[in-house]
């Protein structure tokens, strides 16, 4: 291969090595093992492969028109080839009477069984008869077909590359203790038999041995990351429940906690007394109640004599954060503050002095929290709501405040699925608060279309007359600010024919607008000087009024199933019944359609998940495009499960009874393991 089609392997398919061609796979295999008869071709052929006598052949029409008919013939019948390109070429390959094969996707014409561009070659004692294997059909890029790498030609390439590779080239990465019981064959023979099996049998037995070792190495790596930190990391210890968590927790508790509350509190009491440096993912559905985990943990610190500090990912949601844990604190002596970019210098020289001095014991804030300047006396515990709206150098700076590593606890509102909890957070200790606390109403969803607009303009009016209030939320489609804000715009003037200033006030929030007018528009809705929120999606997290009761979802089709049940879980939050209207356009397809009728048939958020992860795959949901635990060629976390729970349970079992990969069975695995690139996994927090 010369350096001019070797740069242009690199930039189109990624292949830098004969490691990169040999995982290059085949996305799918063309059945020449047979050589069919003419009379068994029908409507449900797909590929065909015959050999026949060329009877005649001809050229048919004029310019543009003009096409190479043949005829071919065996014993059972005839067949039609025809050509439209390159037809001068063909004609000199072709002579009548004599015998070929030809192959080709089989297309009807008026009825009539045909070939187009057939691959044809002349029968002689090699061509007589059909391939030993299957052939593959590998992705190529219209640049490489140009340049002579079309599939034909990588699979020649690769066919090279595997009569040179030997075993030794391949060797075996899972000790016999794991291929046996699973009765998988060796790495080699699934190489080989992936890109050139005689069978579809010898096929799936490359798949699976090949999509198992993608699984199993995956959740080898995250179970390697778990125990080492369990064993080795060293964290501060919570030795004890003092008088700050205990005044809060019999005195000032707004409400009883949930059982799921208390589990949560619980484990998270027994990581932080061990001497081991937490690393646990809290999740919970909207409106579940992690915040006063939150509140209760960071009491839980102090009372230890850390500090602690709870970062977000927008100034909106820090700023409600600190709203809602002031109001909880305001009774106790515990000072709570406030780092965001627009704090003032004087207020942000006093914060800092007093984080240093460790009078300060709860700081809430933005980005601004990571800072340089900003230096904790004794940091315990660090807090992250939506921390996949981090990077992880961003998320790394805060552990390098403190000589020990604080704790660390990631909240997410957005429900993970199982499977991909066990995947790409798999490094983590994991929690979930899995019940609604007592009183909150679930949301009605509804589906309305377009032309039914003025109806629903009508239910608004109907609830701002009852002293309620509403959101209007417009897509937000990245590629078009300009088209996105015109959107806006048209869809604001629009609300403000249906309510017209001054019996109706409305706010109007979205990303151009400087954070101090975003700001005091959010604050007029939240202090009811506006009865209507028209919003792009910035809203979606973190926004809390318990009097708005109404949720319209404008273009709905537009947004994934997670964001329509963040978007939702905004209303439902006081005592009100509560009501969400998906607008759509009347043309909708399959995925929209099948997303809004989830919506409108359940509210459980890890339903919602599951089905979300159905329809998107994992590379859509969460930002998961950035882990490595996710980057398979092969399986999927979706259509292969029950292969994923396999993994998961024998690379456990491998660590439990060999945790440092140690025996000799083992070693050809940790050697893999530490040749491989090991790319950063994106939860992976310390």
């Amino acid at each position: 291969m010369g350096p001019q089609k070797g740069e242009l392997l690199k930039k189109e398919l990624n292949i830098f090595s004969f490691g990169d061609l040999l995982t290059h796979f085949p996305h799918r295999h063309i059945d020449r093992t047979k050589i069919n008869f003419i009379n068994e071709i029908n409507s449900n052929s797909d590929f065909v492969q015959v050999a026949a006598v060329l009877t005649n052949f001809e050229v048919i029409g004029q310019r543009s028109g003009k096409r190479l008919v043949g005829y071919v013939k065996d014993k059972t019948g005839e067949l039609e080839l025809t050509w439209f390109q390159g037809l001068s070429w063909v004609q000199k390959l072709l002579e009548t009477g004599r015998s070929y094969l030809v192959f080709g996707k089989v297309t009807f014409f008026n009825g009539k069984a045909q070939i187009v561009h057939p691959e044809i070659e002349l029968l002689s004692y090699e061509t007589n008869k059909a391939k030993d294997f299957l052939e593959p059909v590998y992705s190529t890029t219209e640049k490489l077909k140009v340049k002579g790498l079309g599939a034909r030609q990588l699979a020649k390439l690769t066919q090279v590359l595997l009569m040179q590779v030997r075993e030794k080239d391949v060797p075996e990465n899972l000790p016999a203790s794991i291929l046996q019981p699973l009765q998988l064959i060796s790495r080699f023979d699934a190489y080989r038999k992936i890109h050139f099996p005689q069978s579809p049998a010898e096929y799936e037995e490359a798949v699976k041995r090949l999509k198992f070792e993608e699984l199993f190495i995956a959740r080898l790596r995250m179970h390697l990351l778990l125990s080492q930190r369990h064993r080795f990391s060293k964290g501060v210890v919570f030795d004890k429940v003092g008088d700050l968590f205990n005044n809060f927790f019999n005195n000032h508790l707004p409400f009883a906690l949930t059982n799921a509350q208390k589990r949560v509190v619980k484990e998270i009491r027994n990581d932080t007394a061990r001497g081991r440096q937490m690393n646990r993912l809290l999740q919970g559905d909207v409106g579940s109640g992690k915040t006063i985990v939150a509140v209760l943990i960071m009491l839980l610190a102090n009372d230890n004599d850390f500090q602690a500090c709870l970062m977000a990912p927008t100034e909106i949601l820090a700023q409600q954060h600190f709203s809602t844990i002031s109001a909880l604190l305001e009774k106790m002596d515990v000072g709570v503050r406030l780092l965001t970019g627009s704090v003032k210098t004087a207020q942000r020289r006093k914060i800092l002095k007093e984080l240093a001095d460790g009078t300060l014991k709860i700081l809430i804030g933005t980005h601004a929290v990571i800072e340089e300047v900003v230096q904790f006396k004794n940091l315990g515990i660090v807090i992250i709501d939506e921390q996949h709206r981090f990077g992880v150098a961003q998320r790394a700076r805060l552990w390098q405040k403190a000589s020990i590593p604080p704790h660390v606890l990631v909240m997410t509102a957005t429900p993970i699925p199982r499977t991909l909890a066990m995947t790409a957070y798999g490094d983590l200790d994991y929690s979930v608060i899995d019940e609604m606390p007592p009183g909150r109403q679930p949301v009605t969803t509804v589906h309305r279309y377009e032309t039914q607009r003025s109806r629903v303009m009508d239910f608004i009016k109907a609830e701002i007359d009852k002293g309620r209030q509403a959101y209007i939320i417009f897509p937000l489609i990245e590629e078009s600010d300009k088209l996105d804000y015109e959107s806006l715009m048209l869809g604001y003037e629009n609300v403000k024919s249906y309510f017209p200033e001054p019996r109706y006030w409305i706010s109007m929030v979205h990303g151009k607008q400087p954070a101090a007018q975003k700001e005091l528009n959010m604050k007029r809705f939240v202090d009811k000087d506006t009865q209507l929120l028209v919003s792009t999606t910035v809203i979606e997290v973190g926004v809390n009024v318990p009097n708005a009761t109404v949720m319209i979802i404008e273009s709905a089709e537009k947004f994934g199933l997670s964001q329509l049940h963040q978007l939702r879980g905004r209303v439902g939050r006081g005592a009100d019944k509560s009501y969400c209207v998906l607008l759509t356009s009347s043309k909708l397809g399959n995925v929209a359609r099948e997303r809004i009728k989830i919506m409108t048939s359940t509210t459980n958020g890890f339903v919602i998940a599951e089905k979300d992860l159905e329809l998107r795959g994992p590379g859509e949901i969460e930002g998961t495009r950035q882990s490595g635990a996710l980057n398979f060629k092969l399986a999927s976390i979706v259509q292969d499960r029950s292969l994923l729970e396999l993994a998961g349970n024998m690379a456990a079992k491998l660590l439990d009874d060999d945790p440092d990969l140690l025996s000799a069975e083992n070693l050809q695995l940790k050697n893999f393991l530490q040749q491989q690139k090991g790319a950063i996994l994106w939860s992976k927090i310390s």
